[in-house]
């Protein structure tokens, strides 16, 4: 190469490198002086090196310290805006929820779901999506007693599965996972599946590696720079795992559209391919199979993943604390005895509700919540955000807010709890986040982690493994997009 296309080669280079830096702000001296603080951002990277990659939300915790409640950071050239705090998080999702209710783009999530959906759609699409979703859910049973009817009957074959394990060591995940996953089913499809029924067994195996695929550091990378998309394998394989799980709900609504009848309405399916005949006759087109595949994909990934997380993380807590196991049994005992734990027991059973709501509150399974904009200019806490600004509310910060829990690093179901004994409310308990975007299903958690938690408690007594002491045990999180408890195994001792 002679010395001319050297330099014409380095010119452009050059040329390119000063584009992205203009490009990224890094000569904009007119920005707002009262936008949040945060850390100097460095060319192109923006301060990506004092990132945990694997764990972001521990750098957040770090830089909240430094920068107070509302802060920013830049991720390569995007800025971010980390509101933190349970005073914080609630002016903005709750006391100015429409102008924080917009979702920003996220490339590995746009590639995803092409803006479709509830979880990550924009605009009005995403009001429609939600307004259906939450009508839909509450018209097949969510907060009734026909749905009670059938997580309690699911807990019976996950309690059996278990007994099946005759009090020898054994990884209770992936039955959990089942169990928790023939809830939604029954809203989605209308069915339920045998635990080892092999294209549940597939289905479930798709969530699962879709959602530890996206807690990875490479794709986050993608997030922050999507033009090394071509360097991601894991991508590529978010996007095969996609595919094979629409084409399993496509095949199902076909089969579906066979026997619709719009009176009869069996399932969340059914009551979309309702609309989407409806809409026919009228000009505007949200009751698309785009919708539908979205919706369904989020639904199944959030109604398995959260309430699996939890309870695999409750059944933790309880080898680790055998004497909080030990009285939330006597409470079991005095309310229930050997009948079928109901949603009406709950009241009656403060102990219990209070170590439900703890196991929430310390296991932390979505620390980020997942990610706001702004949908319009809005000043918070003196500060101005711009319309676009992409914000992270960082629930963490909430749940271990040191002004609104006694003793927010320990696992403490007194935290729950009057002087007297009596189960106590708390705001700043935000597990499924606040605002216009909390989460639709909020009630049947509510409902299957108490009725699932119970039961297991009421047939089983939960130990380690012989030769593994408490101390062994480890409470660290796995790596995941959500924070779930490292693998573990446990002895089920029937109760009787």
């Amino acid at each position: 190469m002679d010395w001319s296309s050297c330099t014409s080669m380095g010119l452009f280079f050059l040329l390119v490198f000063l584009s992205i830096l203009k490009t990224g702000g890094f000569w904009n001296n007119h920005q707002r002086k009262n936008f949040p603080p945060g850390p100097r951002a460095l060319p192109i990277i923006g301060n990506l090196h004092l990132f945990d990659l694997k764990r972001p939300y521990r750098t957040y915790l770090k830089l909240s310290k430094i920068y107070g409640p509302v802060f920013s950071v830049q991720l390569g050239l995007r800025k971010i805006v980390v509101i933190s705090g349970y005073e914080t998080l609630k002016e903005a999702l709750v006391n100015q929820a429409d102008a924080f209710a917009e979702r920003p783009k996220i490339p590995v999530f746009e590639d995803l779901t092409k803006g479709n959906g509830i979880a990550f759609a924009h605009g009005e699409n995403w009001k429609v999506m939600r307004r259906f979703t939450l009508t839909t859910l509450r018209d097949l049973g969510m907060g009734k007693r026909a749905l009670e009817d059938r997580i309690v009957e699911e807990d019976r074959y996950l309690a059996d599965t278990i007994a099946s394990q005759e009090g020898k060591p054994f990884d209770a995940s992936k039955i959990i996972n089942a169990a928790v996953a023939n809830i939604i089913v029954s809203i989605l499809l209308g069915k339920r599946f045998d635990y080892k029924d092999s294209r549940f067994v597939r289905l479930l195996h798709l969530t699962n590696e879709s959602v530890r695929l996206v807690g990875k550091p490479l794709v986050m990378m993608y997030n922050i720079f999507p033009h090394l998309g071509f360097l991601l394998r894991a991508n590529k394989t978010l996007l095969q795992n996609r595919d094979e799980f629409h084409n399993y709900v496509k095949a199902t609504f076909v089969e579906h559209l066979k026997t619709l009848d719009k009176n009869d309405q069996r399932s969340f399916i059914d009551a979309f391919l309702v609309k989407q005949q409806e809409e026919k006759s009228t000009t505007t087109r949200y009751f698309h199979t785009g919708n539908l595949l979205s919706l369904v994909s989020n639904l199944f990934t959030a109604g398995v993943e959260t309430i699996t997380a939890t309870l695999n993380w409750s059944l933790l807590l309880m080898l680790k604390y055998p004497e909080i196991q030990r009285k939330v049994q006597e409470e079991i005992e005095q309310v229930i005895g050997s009948n079928p734990p109901r949603i009406k027991h709950r009241t009656q059973m403060p102990y219990t509700d209070a170590v439900i709501h703890e196991i929430q509150r310390f296991a932390n399974i979505l620390p980020l919540d997942l990610p706001h904009e702004t949908a319009a200019d809005v000043t918070l806490k003196g500060y101005f955000i711009p319309k676009g600004t992409y914000i992270i509310p960082f629930l963490t910060s909430v749940l271990r807010d040191k002004s609104q829990w006694e003793k927010p690093e320990m696992f403490y179901p007194e935290h729950f709890l009057d002087a007297s004994g009596k189960f106590v409310r708390k705001d700043a308990f935000m597990p499924f986040s606040a605002g216009r975007r909390s989460c639709a299903g909020e009630t049947l958690a509510k409902m299957e982690l108490f009725l699932f938690f119970t039961s297991l408690l009421q047939r089983f007594t939960f130990q380690p493994p012989p030769g593994v002491s408490i101390s062994d045990l480890d409470l660290s999180p796995a790596i995941s997009f959500n924070i779930i408890p490292k693998p573990y195994k446990m002895c089920a001792v029937p109760r009787f």
